[in-house]
């Protein structure tokens, strides 16, 4: 399973992790340096969400956090809260 959102196409960046050393200047101190560069991946935060799709089923998708947060998905709904039974008069 690949680690890309299934909505949006996001996958993995990659980047430098750079390692500095030193206080810095605004501190007293005479700068920081850096001390070494190596590559590094940003991962992006994917979650397993079970989504209603348009016709009406259910799915679990792989799904970046940033389209859940703009509503990209549908979370499939198990009850919905405060559906009280009425009582029947009779």
């Amino acid at each position: 399973m690949s680690r890309v959102c299934e909505i949006c196409g996001k996958g993995k960046l990659i980047g430098n992790h750079v390692t500095t050393r030193g206080r810095a200047k605004h501190l007293k101190g005479v700068g920081t340096k850096v001390t070494g560069i190596t590559r590094r991946d940003f991962k992006p935060n994917l979650q397993n969400v079970r989504v209603t799709l348009p016709n009406g089923g259910n799915k679990v998708m792989r799904v970046c956090t940033q389209c859940m947060r703009c509503d990209a998905v549908v979370k499939r709904i198990v009850h919905k809260p405060f559906a009280f039974k009425t009582a029947a008069k009779g």
